[in-house]
């Protein structure tokens, strides 16, 4: 992972850090949304730092926020659909990552 880590995603997802059954699914996930990230956005991760507001040298804090959403939903939702209902992407995803989409 380039910009999230592993005690960052247990935080968000209230694990506790000890915990390490679930390391390698977390550790996909955390690939996977930062994948996803590069791939929506049309965007490296050199040019996603250089649009940090905040003049900081890692992403833009909505990136990172989207991040963690894109795998809290993986992990809470381990699948597309299940018996009762579908899921989609949270739209605050797709709105924190549409000011940094090229067109």
């Amino acid at each position: 992972m380039k910009w999230i880590t592993l005690e960052e995603i247990k935080q968000q997802l209230r694990i506790e850090p000890d915990y390490t059954d679930e390391d390698d699914k977390l550790e996909r996930y955390g690939n996977s949304a930062e994948a996803t990230i590069l791939n929506l956005t049309g965007r490296t991760f050199e040019e996603l730092k250089a649009m940090n507001p905040t003049g900081e040298d890692a992403i833009p804090p909505d990136l990172w926020e989207a991040t963690v959403l894109l795998v809290s939903v993986s992990y809470e939702h381990n699948s597309a659909v299940d018996q009762y209902q579908m899921y989609a992407v949270p739209y605050s995803v797709d709105m924190k990552l549409k000011p940094y989409m090229k067109l």
